[in-house]
């Protein structure tokens, strides 16, 4: 069976990172336990961040909950005076709860959830905010991290959420919201951080984060991670990943700085194959408000080892200059080149073939794809402040230029056709297995064959924006945004009947806007309206695209998706500033989003909605209490979701009109909270909550709500060495995290401990 990428010995660069980390660990342990005890402080508060630089030298504490200021410099206000829904999620809570990837860390925001990957969709990270589907709109330090990906943490300080509709932050897409990573960069002092974690189910994880500053102005930083696990209640499944992320920086605490950095990361899995969805009853043809069966025992795995990979990598490289041109204005030029790529054949039970219900078997159809992204952006940006017409005014504006091409292709798997397994057992050369009782160790008697044919998709876009915070007094702040991007995108797919070329021109402007009231220095309350706009062609091939380039078919207009977003909240820092509450209630809207109005025609004419409410909490109840918490409320509908039609666009029987929208949980509670008990000893715990999800327009299949509770506990054996136990789904919780709008869904682990060693010097 031939693969794409070669397996390389998980040894060599395991033993070569760990080598790098060593030998610089012996050479500076000693100068960095010395500098540890020197530099130790408590910054105070308020201080600005402006992009990947802090200006100043006060830091806002480390180990809080709470955060003041975005990362990114668009935010051109504090996060109490910006007029829209902002969650960051800092580096202690990833720290408390033990999250090792991007979606263990936003399982700690209401109103995201994930979804499943099959066909079109590839394997990997697929957000959902506020009903929409956020898949490409993820972004590394603020520039967009295109291609499917599952994203690791490991060279992570925080991620930022922002809600509802903002492509005038980011560009095209951004319909229910975005997130941003902020990378780890080097400091102006030397530390030590590292840490091994062993845990049930063979969970092994080493990481190692070393600083050191080698000039007066200039430091390196290295990230080291190594992670194996099987997973906790499910047969046969297991992670095994390595990374390594270095970074430099020239011109600290100086007017210049200059920064490199590389992340690498690979991967090499067993990947779920899922449940699949039941029947409503024996003799269904068709799904009918179904859920998942896992014959009994929910450690089934229906995947094949002999047959079944998924193997990954990430490289991204990043050179960014930034010049204080005075004491109120910054440039800042940020050029990346990233490269992703998947490569997998796994299984997707039973493809809704009616084996469950009718001969309690699942057939193991074959899902493949061999996918490379390629991204090459320049960005530049100016900032700071002025004085004009009696008004201070914050500023930041910018030019952004990128170019993006994803090669998609497979896998032919012989046979891959439903056979009808009325055998289970491995039977039909391990095509059919039993529903109840599978083997991932049958024999696999196919074939599997790289297929080069597929689609090479291009894409080049532009943009210039502006935004401003304009304070009309001190008690009245207006914030306003524009942007204008061009987008062109060129699909050509290679298959045996001839060749295709489609392409789409886009060129579309974003604004948004927002009034802030400011009734007392610690609290605001505001109104906001903003828009996004997502082009044809948005998802460069990595996705399925509601918006897609069509082929074969009538469509009246090929105009941007438009959404749009109404919102009226309050922010306030209590507790002399340490807990920061915030509340919004909100609409949005996408009002022209492709439907099928005939057989074959298509018209940008439809409409969706969800209105809703969010809360959150986060930051020091006292000294020693700490808490993490949000909960949010969903209404969503389809409002003119078009007609129901197949695959080749013929319209076929029924309406979806007034359904729920899929991935969208009418409610979702997160808390989480930590309490020093005393100066060594820190206990803490969490509940998390999702109402019942759709996976599909017509609402025909879902995932149950659940609940699910996880609990910790640290304590500090020396001012250098601390333990952390971690026990997530305390109650070994069978529930679901991602539903796909079909034919199965990913089941959740189970009941996990993990006992983490840390060293810090």
């Amino acid at each position: 069976m031939s693969r794409h990428i070669t397996k390389t010995p998980n040894s060599s660069p395991r033993l070569l990172a760990s080598a790098i980390g060593v030998a610089i660990s012996a050479s500076s342990v000693a100068h960095m336990a010395q500098a540890a005890e020197e530099t130790e402080h408590k910054g105070e508060r308020n201080s600005i961040s402006l992009g990947a630089t802090s200006i100043t030298g006060q830091e806002q504490d480390a180990t809080s909950y709470q955060t003041e200021n975005a990362s990114s410099q668009k935010y051109t206000a504090p996060l109490v005076d910006t007029p829209r829904s902002v969650t960051v999620v800092p580096a202690q809570v990833l720290k408390d709860t033990a999250a090792t990837s991007l979606q263990d860390a936003l399982r700690t925001v209401p109103g995201i959830t994930f979804g499943a990957g099959e066909g079109g969709n590839p394997q990997g990270d697929r957000p959902f905010i506020r009903g929409f589907d956020a898949q490409g709109d993820t972004y590394l330090d603020g520039v967009r991290d295109t291609g499917g990906q599952s994203r690791e943490i490991f060279d992570i300080e925080s991620i930022e959420v922002s809600k509802g509709p903002n492509s005038s932050f980011g560009g095209r897409g951004s319909a229910g919201g975005s997130l941003n990573l902020v990378s780890k960069t080097p400091q102006a002092r030397d530390f030590l951080n590292g840490g091994f974690t062993y845990g049930s189910d063979q969970t092994r994880r080493y990481a190692l984060d070393v600083n050191r500053q080698f000039l007066d102005s200039a430091a390196f930083r290295l990230n080291l991670m190594s992670h194996e696990q099987n997973v906790a209640g499910r047969d046969a499944v297991n992670y095994d990943r390595w990374g390594v992320a270095p970074s430099l920086t020239f011109g600290l605490g100086t007017p210049t700085r200059v920064n490199f950095s590389y992340y690498h990361m690979e991967s090499n899995d067993l990947p779920d194959s899922g449940i699949p969805y039941g029947y409503s009853s024996a003799a269904a043809t068709a799904h009918g408000h179904d859920k998942p069966t896992d014959g009994g025992d929910s450690s089934n795995f229906y995947g094949l080892k002999d047959r079944d990979f998924r193997k990954t990598r990430a490289d991204i490289s990043t050179f960014s200059i930034e010049h204080d041109l005075n004491d109120n204005m910054t440039i800042k030029n940020t050029l990346r080149h990233g490269s992703t790529g998947q490569d997998y054949v796994l299984t997707q039970p039973d493809d809704s073939k009616l084996n469950v219900n009718q001969f309690g078997t699942v057939w193991r159809r074959a899902n493949s794809r061999v996918s490379t992204t390629t991204t090459t952006t320049n960005q530049t940006d100016l900032f700071g402040s002025f004085q004009a017409l009696g008004f201070k005014h914050s500023y930041s504006t910018g030019l952004e230029f990128t170019g993006e091409e994803t090669r998609v292709s497979g896998y032919t798997v012989s046979p891959n056709t439903n056979p009808v397994c009325t055998v289970a057992g491995g039977g039909k050369g391990g095509q059919c297995t039993s529903l109840s009782d599978p083997n991932p160790n049958d024999a696999w008697t196919g074939s599997v064959a790289r297929n080069y044919m597929g689609t090479n998709t291009k894409a080049t876009s532009r943009a210039a924006y502006v935004f401003d915070t304009i304070e009309l007094d001190p008690q009245w702040l207006l914030n306003v945004g524009l942007r204008y991007d061009t987008f062109d995108t060129v699909a050509n797919t290679n298959a045996a009947t001839g060749r295709t070329k489609l392409k789409d021109d886009s060129q579309f402007f974003n604004w948004q806007a927002g009034l802030v009231w400011k009734p007392m220095e610690n609290g605001s309350i505001y109104t906001s309206y903003a828009t996004s706009a997502s082009p044809a062609g948005g998802l460069v091939g990595e996705g399925v695209d509601s918006n897609a380039i069509p082929t074969g078919i009538n469509t009246s207009d090929m105009k941007p998706e438009e959404t749009v977003n109404y919102e009226l909240g309050t922010k306030w820092d209590l507790f002399h500033d340490r807990l920061s509450l915030t509340a919004a209630v909100f609409r949005t809207e996408k009002k022209n989003a492709r439907i099928l109005v005939n057989s074959n025609t298509y018209e940008n004419a439809g409409e969706s909605r969800v209105d809703g409410l969010e809360l959150s909490a986060s930051g020091k109840l006292t000294e020693q209490w700490q808490v993490f918490a949000g909960y949010s409320y969903l209404k969503s509908e389809l409002v003119d979701p078009g007609k129901n039609g197949n695959r080749q666009g013929v319209v076929t029987a029924g309406s979806n009109k007034g359904n729920e929208m899929p991935n969208t949980p009418k409610h979702s509670f997160s808390l989480w909270t930590t309490y020093d008990i005393t100066s060594k000893l820190t206990v803490g715990g969490g509940a998390f909550y999702v109402d019942d999800v759709y996976g599909d327009p017509a609402n025909t299949v879902y995932v149950p709500s659940y609940t699910r509770y996880d609990a910790m506990a640290s304590y500090k054996l020396t001012k250098n060495v601390d333990l952390q136990l971690n026990v997530q789904n305390l109650t070994d919780k069978t529930y679901y995290d991602k539903a796909y709008g079909a034919h199965f869904a990913n089941q959740a682990a189970g009941r996990t401990a993990l006992l983490t060693t840390s060293f810090h010097f």
